[in-house]
């Protein structure tokens, strides 16, 4: 993964999703706390997986507390 000089991997809205994600939250669940539809949810997924270059939520969730990008508290 690329040098990213303190800033952060995700947008804003990818980690309000993943955040909800370590909670345990499903999509659908997440599209209504956030007032989106479920497809934006997996889009924000898939683009966070893509991004990260691993293979599905779990490892993206792996990768994002490896990193420090969020945290289990």
């Amino acid at each position: 993964m690329e040098e990213l000089n303190n800033r952060s991997v995700l947008t804003g809205r990818e980690r309000e999703i993943f955040t909800l994600l370590i909670a345990d939250h499903t999509t659908k669940e997440i599209a209504a706390k956030l007032g989106i539809s479920e497809k934006t949810v997996r889009n924000h997924i898939s683009n966070t997986i893509q991004k990260l270059g691993v293979s599905g939520r779990a490892q993206a969730m792996i990768e994002l507390l490896r990193l420090g990008e969020l945290s289990l508290n």
